[in-house]
């Protein structure tokens, strides 16, 4: 049997460390493959090592899958304009009027949350107001849920990040905003 070669990255090593420990220490007998696989698959965040691997970008897998798509071209005019939209800090100065400018936008404060996280509806609030100017948390919380990129529980209570590929504009746009901050 062939084997695949598939990326695997860690943010945090010593959490990783610390929920391998603690996994190891339930097994009575030696893990298998597979069941190491698990376990530092799990400690990253995944529910399995089908979950990680099904979560992985095309380029990532294996020849003999069709090829990435091309990239999606970048209308940099507009990204420019929509950089005027943030402040200097990379704060959202205001709501903007057109929808595809909010998601454009939206897509800006989604990178600002922490990946794999469950939040309440208080800490979700705050840190969406770390993100703007104009006082309209409910605003943004309601749209980041209703473009699928939050998702919570139908009661309210538990808020979270969903792992998705922005669209290229939008990766643009974080990565210029980033690049104001940072200089």
């Amino acid at each position: 049997m062939s084997r695949t070669l598939l990326p695997f990255h860690s943010d945090d090593i010593s959490a990783l460390a610390r929920s391998l420990k603690g996994q190891l220490a339930n097994c009575e007998p030696q893990p298998s493959h597979l069941e190491l696989l698990n376990m530092l698959v799990r400690a990253n965040g995944y529910r399995n090592f089908q979950h990680y691997r099904a979560s992985l970008p095309a380029e990532a897998l294996p020849e003999g899958h069709p090829p990435a798509p091309e990239p999606e071209p970048v209308d940099l005019a507009r990204i420019r304009r929509l950089l005027r939209m943030f402040d200097p800090g990379g704060k959202l100065a205001h709501w903007p009027s057109k929808r595809s400018r909010q998601e454009l936008c939206l897509w800006v404060i989604w990178s600002k949350l922490p990946a794999r996280q469950v939040f309440t509806e208080k800490e979700i609030n705050l840190l969406l107001n770390d993100c703007h100017l104009f006082g309209d948390h409910a605003l943004l919380r309601r749209w980041l849920c209703d473009y699928g990129m939050m998702s919570r529980t139908r009661d309210g209570r538990e808020y979270r990040r969903v792992e998705k590929v922005p669209p290229a504009e939008a990766i643009e746009l974080i990565r210029r905003l980033d690049r104001v901050q940072a200089g």
